[in-house]
């Protein structure tokens, strides 16, 4: 407690925070890394050796590019520095290349990029009013948010062990929040438009935005109850972010429109030719979907309701990324998914509009526009949970008996599934057991803390204070 005194004495807490996590990145560097390692090379081979026209049609590599056009060109850029490291791994068909000197660069990329994601985090900060904080640095809303970002350990495992750039991302989108706090609309709007061209997942909470900006920013007045001053509204700042969006998109995409070849770009951006889950079931509704249609298939196989040879052989079921069909349930399909996220999204944005709480209104959408997206999209990796993973206030104890109930039980569920399991009989007839009871068990979680989450906004009083620009 001595040395958190000092800190706050000396003001330098936040810098003692961030060089705290960058001393940890260094330590995970020589650290198990995932097959995204080898994807980023691969990128980073074909932005640098080939010209742009074949950017997204190059095949060598099964890890072809499928990130928006800035994120190649931020690739580009960085292949550029890789060539003084070791020109080996800027070879497209040098696949599952890992020299020691290619690991250090990657590693170093990831961590040296974070530097945005810092900085994003300070601007947070400076967005929360301190006055009401206790004395203690440990009370201070504002140490408490930096310690949640930066020591996010789900972007430390993510980019750091696992190997993405989601650091350098997750700071775009902070830095457009963070502008959005500050009034300072248009700065938003523009850093949300350049992140959504270098990663499209960003799409999520792209909904959010749009109401929230056409809300706070176009219609520059309320009426004393809250509700939308019509008369108020603004051609010219409409037009401005229309602009932005225009010229944010003519930038990126305008390349590739010349060379006629935005249908190949939009193919890999969206590819649903693959499942409706991926290898990796992420714990949402379709994972409790895809949990209730295996039980439904044991028990048809055991009472002789189906016939083992009717079976479709590509079943969601057994876990790989291309195969989409279920057994009993009828399979699903990427418009039922886009119809299902719309619905769940629709409540949040309904709230946004008719019930306005200022930013911290807009911070919620936002939350809920991913996690709804998370829950029923197409194809969903685990790791877009991080997404919907930013601090809110919350005054009463953190978790009530129910969750700490939940939560601990992640224990004994992980203890069964990598050391019980493997040692059973059914490891063999039923290989599937561990994925869909860690899937199912963290989707129940996510679900309960989805609804609750909705409720607490649909159940909120709106903002009747008159605005004023």
């Amino acid at each position: 407690m001595a040395a958190l005194g000092t800190l706050t004495g000396s003001g330098n807490w936040f810098s003692a925070l961030a060089l705290g996590v960058t001393l940890l990145k260094c330590l995970l560097i020589p650290t198990y890394h995932s097959t995204d390692f080898e994807v980023h090379r691969n990128w980073l081979a074909i932005t640098h050796s080939l010209p742009i026209s074949q950017w997204y049609y190059e095949a060598t590599s099964e890890w072809t590019l499928d990130y928006p056009p800035f994120f190649a060109w931020f690739e580009y850029v960085l292949s550029h520095v890789a060539k003084h490291f070791d020109q080996a791994m800027l070879n497209v068909h040098n696949l599952n290349y890992c020299s020691s000197r290619t690991l250090f660069f990657q590693r170093f990329s990831v961590i040296f990029t974070d530097a945005l994601f810092v900085y994003a985090v300070y601007e947070c900060c400076k967005c929360i009013n301190g006055k009401k904080a206790g004395k203690e640095l440990t009370e201070k809303p504002k140490f408490i948010l930096s310690v949640l970002l930066l020591w996010n350990f789900g972007l430390l495992i993510v980019d750091h062990i696992h190997f993405q750039y989601n650091g350098f991302l997750f700071g775009l989108m902070l830095l457009s929040i963070a502008r959005l706090f500050q009034k300072r609309h248009v700065e938003g709007a523009f850093f949300f438009a350049v992140l959504l061209h270098f990663k499209h997942i960003y799409l999520y909470v792209a909904p959010a935005y749009g109401i929230y900006l056409l809300r706070s920013y176009c219609f520059t007045a309320n009426k004393p109850d809250g509700s939308v001053r019509w008369n108020s509204f603004s051609f010219v700042r409409v037009i401005s972010l229309g602009l932005i969006v225009f010229l944010v998109s003519a930038l990126s995409l305008g390349p590739f429109l010349a060379l006629n070849q935005l249908p190949q770009v939009f193919s890999r951006l969206f590819p649903f030719k693959r499942g409706l889950c991926h290898a990796y079931w992420a714990p949402n509704f379709w994972a409790l979907y895809n949990a209730l249609d295996k039980v439904l298939s044991v028990i048809g196989l055991e009472l002789k309701l189906l016939d083992p040879n009717k079976i479709p052989k590509a079943s969601m079921t057994s876990g790989l990324v291309q195969q989409f069909q279920h057994t009993v349930l009828p399979s699903v399909t990427p418009l039922a998914t886009l119809i299902c996220t719309l619905i769940a999204i629709l409540p949040s944005i309904f709230c946004l509009w008719f019930k306005p709480q200022g930013p911290r209104g807009f911070l919620r959408c936002l939350i809920l526009c991913a996690l709804s997206s998370f829950m029923f999209g197409w194809h969903v990796h685990e790791k877009a949970i991080l997404l919907a993973i930013l601090p809110m206030r919350k005054e009463k104890p953190l978790f009530n008996w129910m969750e700490t109930f939940y939560l601990l039980g992640l224990g004994p569920l992980e203890v069964c599934c990598e050391f019980v399991f493997p040692f059973t009989s059914w490891k063999l007839k039923y290989p599937f057991i561990p994925l869909l009871l860690t899937s199912v068990y963290c989707a129940v979680g996510i679900t309960y803390a989805w609804f609750r989450l909705y409720v607490s906004v649909l159940t909120g009083p709106p903002v009747s204070k008159t605005k004023k620009q």
